[in-house]
């Protein structure tokens, strides 16, 4: 049984966020921490005071954005939080997986847990309520500016609360109320603050850039391996991957790669001696530590941003209540703005890109005679001209590459002025989470087609090297997993059904175990 997660605001890991992310409804169960209760119930009691005292305080006894000014009775309070759910829930596209929605309400749960926010108890409770029991809202992707938070998805995240929205439930798409019936919950009538408190802040990118920036770890060992892979099959030298040449380098993630390469290479009898004939390799083998050390940097610096959002509060306005005085101080800011987080994200959809850049253009070589200097036939093919064998695989993955190099550009550098020129910059945070998802998707594709092209190409060159030469020994387990699904392509054949076998191989993480069995990490 796995362990509780237990929410203090502080403490939060991106292990546990995948954990949960991936888990069953109470598997594990999220719990609050006891200290967090009450930092929660005294900051809720501070919003109380507030109200009792007639103090005016923003989206407590005004509106919202550019009715900042607009004063809000005593009796319309509750109205106002309800409004502020039922108004921004305007969000559209498709709606989130369940592994980003419960990702979505945990991070949000923890930031609310940090006891600056307003909000009451039992009604962050209902938040764990929903991922506990498998409540899932139906949050519609696309709507978020990130800056006011992600206002949209946010307000559809909470909709169940108050019994309004939709939700999954029991792999059934139905009505929140419905749902809340038969889980026995009652809605909740939001108190001051809640509403506000439940839909400002970067839960929605904070989520997806969590659960990419694992994705992206998993990528970047994978191409590392297909790389090696191909070496092999291109009859290429290790030599450029010597740890003398990037000690006078000394980029951290430049040597990591290095080292790891020459791991995954040991022993190998398909790599070449550096002859004078055949000195060094193409770029695309010989700079891979370069390069994928280069996307390494991307991912570890996008590790360190949602690191610290995690754990962060991200709402407005906040509440400070001192310690010794009890007096309480309600300053507004922005912490809510995505920007750190929309950088990381576009940064990290770079790096992406180019480990797909690199290995396309390594799949090029595979699969064209005059590049790899007759090592390998056309197109990896017995009997080219009447069979086109891995001729159009590289298409695929050049469309791939293509795609990446448009999803790159960078959403952080837009914005656009909203409510009435009050939230006059925004972060484009969630636009540039989805397209890094899109990017990291194409790039398990074109390793995908990599890794197929490598093992054809490594059968071409087994008669030559010796039936029984042994590939590197990271290299050797990870081929034998390939050819446990797809046999030689020796005739033309449909392809589609092996790639998507191989895809499943690298998304599920069997590629990077396999490499890692053998002590290899």
């Amino acid at each position: 049984m796995t362990e509780p997660v237990v929410l203090d605001g502080e403490h939060l890991t991106i292990e546990q966020v995948i954990q949960v992310a991936y888990g069953q409804p109470g598997a594990p169960i999220v719990t609050l921490s006891e200290t967090a209760q009450e930092r929660v119930k005294r900051s809720a009691a501070a919003v109380q005071q507030l109200l009792d005292r007639g103090e005016i305080a923003y989206g407590i006894t005004t509106g919202f954005g550019a009715f900042k000014d607009r004063l809000i009775s005593r009796e319309d309070v509750e109205t106002l939080q309800r409004n502020i759910l039922i108004s921004h829930s305007v969000g559209v596209g498709d709606p989130y997986d369940i592994p980003t929605t419960r990702a979505i309400i945990l991070i949000r749960a923890n930031t609310l847990a940090r006891g600056y926010s307003g909000i009451r108890v039992g009604t962050l409770q209902r938040l764990l309520d929903m991922l506990n029991l498998g409540i899932y809202p139906v949050i519609p992707e696309k709507g978020s500016l990130g800056a006011s938070g992600d206002l949209a998805p946010l307000a559809h995240m909470a909709l169940p609360i108050i019994g309004e929205g939709e939700v999954l439930y029991n792999n059934q798409r139905m009505p929140s109320a419905q749902a809340l019936r038969q889980a026995k919950l009652e809605p909740i009538t939001l108190a001051a603050k809640e509403g506000l408190a439940l839909t400002n802040g970067t839960a929605v990118m904070c989520a997806i850039g969590v659960l990419e920036t694992v994705r992206a770890e998993s990528i970047s060992h994978i191409a590392d391996i297909a790389g090696c892979l191909s070496l092999e099959a291109l009859h290429g030298t290790p030599m450029a991957f010597d740890v003398r040449i990037h000690a006078l380098r000394p980029f951290p993630r430049q040597i990591d790669c290095a080292a790891y390469l020459r791991h995954l290479l040991e022993g190998s009898q398909f790599t070449r001696e550096a002859t004078p004939k055949d000195i060094q390799d193409a770029y695309t083998l010989r700079c891979i530590p370069q390069v994928h050390g280069a996307a390494r940097d991307a991912i570890a610096y996008s590790r360190w941003v949602f690191e610290i959002e995690l754990n962060a509060v991200t709402d407005n306005p906040l509440i400070f209540v001192d310690d010794e005085t009890d007096e309480i101080t309600v300053i507004s800011g922005g912490n809510f703005h995505g920007e750190p987080l929309a950088i990381a994200l576009d940064y990290l959809a770079i790096g992406a890109t180019e480990i797909g850049n690199i290995a396309e253009r390594r799949i090029m070589r595979l699969t064209d005679e005059a590049s790899n200097t007759q090592t390998l036939p056309a197109f990896l093919t017995p009997n080219g001209g009447l069979n086109s064998g891995f001729m159009i695989l590289q298409y695929t993955a050049a469309a791939m590459a293509s795609e990446n190099k448009v999803l790159a550009h960078p959403a952080s550098v837009d914005t656009i002025p909203t409510s009435a020129n009050v939230e006059d910059h925004v972060s484009m945070g969630v636009t540039a989470a989805l397209k890094l998802r899109q990017v990291l998707e194409n790039v398990e594709r074109i390793l995908t087609v990599e890794l197929l092209a490598a093992a054809q190409g490594i059968d071409f060159r087994r008669p030559i090297v010796g039936e029984n030469a042994r590939l590197g020994r990271g290299t050797a387990p990870v081929y034998a997993l390939i050819r446990q699904h797809v046999p030689f392509i020796a005739e033309d054949t449909l392809l589609y059904p092996y790639m998507a076998a191989v895809r499943e191989l690298v998304v599920n993480g069997a590629i990077d175990a396999a490499a890692k069995s053998v002590g290899v990490v």
